[in-house]
């Protein structure tokens, strides 16, 4: 048996600083105190529980594709116990120090293929009873839009590291990226003031701040405000993230027997709030070109002298790494 961690350890190791409130409120309190179980065994690793976690997704996916309410039911508290061990092996790599390029890469694919099957068994089960074709569109759209998520993160995730990289080049400072505030506020400071031209960084130097998203705060100052009430809960602002969408779908849908009615709303709450975000990084793009006319260079000469001095690959790729944008699991 390895060491004991206690609940507090693992809540102060494993504890993301803000996280989806289905996660804070429903699957935080029992997936640490599984940890605290399980984290002596030696043979449960990461990767065990990733596949798991897989495991029961297949099981909530036969459960689905009976169709009939009791079968529904035990789906969904499956596919809940499914979705903790999925949170669990990202505490154990965080608590132990045993994550992996390799682990991310099976966690992010066993991800996709558990939404992928259980939505085509719930929708089809439900199809197959009923003969509504309404079923098909749905896990279409239920497909559809977590394949959209994933692929907008990626590249929201690659344009901020893009325009990250470019501004430090085109200010031809060798100390350390610029401090790239994405959230920040009076109430709630992330990463600097609001109001700080300059921060610290880890070797004393002192890094500019380029914060991008001062315009969007200034515009919605009434969503900054709620912003920073559910920061100090935990609470990230995207309310209704990938997270809720599965679990809508997947847990409250098939309880209540409303599968289509969840679905539908998952569906819009969930593209509501992904054109949420590319609007605020609309206005982060403006503010970024705004920045580099101040030190006198324009988006393309930019990126020239980002590649040339191999602040960048070209076009960005290094910065395609799903699991650096979508909640890695690999450690340092």
């Amino acid at each position: 048996m390895a060491q004991r961690f206690t609940l507090d350890e693992i809540r102060s190791r494993t504890y993301k600083d803000r996280d989806a409130w289905w996660t804070v409120w429903l699957v935080d309190p029992l997936a640490s105190r599984l940890v605290w179980l399980v984290a002596p065994v030696r043979w449960v690793t990461p990767n065990v529980l990733t596949m798991g976690a897989f495991v029961l997704g297949i099981v909530t996916a036969y459960c689905f594709a009976q169709g009939d309410y009791p079968w529904l039911v035990a789906g969904a508290i499956i596919f809940h116990l499914s979705f903790v061990l999925d949170c669990m092996d990202g505490k154990i790599a965080r608590l132990k120090g045993t994550g992996s390029v390799f682990g991310a890469w099976l966690d992010y694919v066993f991800d996709r293929l558990r939404v992928l099957t259980c939505g085509l068994a719930l929708m089809g089960g439900q199809w197959a009873k009923t003969h509504d074709q309404t079923y098909l569109w749905l896990a279409a759209a239920v497909i559809f839009l977590d394949m959209f998520r994933y692929l907008n993160a990626l590249q929201m995730g690659k344009v901020k590291n893009d325009m990250r990289r470019r501004l430090e080049a085109a200010r031809g400072e060798n100390s350390g990226l610029p401090v790239f505030v994405e959230e920040t506020g009076i109430e709630h400071p992330v990463g600097t003031g609001a109001t700080a031209t300059t921060v610290t960084g880890t070797t004393g130097e002192e890094r500019p701040v380029i914060d991008l998203y001062g315009d969007f705060r200034t515009k919605y100052s009434a969503f900054v405000k709620v912003r920073n009430m559910l920061v100090r809960n935990r609470i990230r602002a995207h309310v209704f993230s990938g997270i809720e969408f599965q679990m809508f779908i997947f847990i409250l849908g098939p309880l209540t027997n409303q599968i289509k009615f969840f679905t539908i709303f998952s569906a819009v709450a969930l593209a509501a709030f992904e054109l949420l975000l590319i609007y605020k990084l609309w206005t982060a793009t403006r503010s970024y070109v705004r920045e580099l006319a101040k030190i006198g260079t324009s988006e393309a000469e930019a990126e020239a002298v980002a590649v040339a001095t191999g602040a960048e690959a070209p076009g960005g790729e290094d910065a395609d790494d799903p699991e650096a944008i979508t909640g890695a699991r690999i450690t340092a």
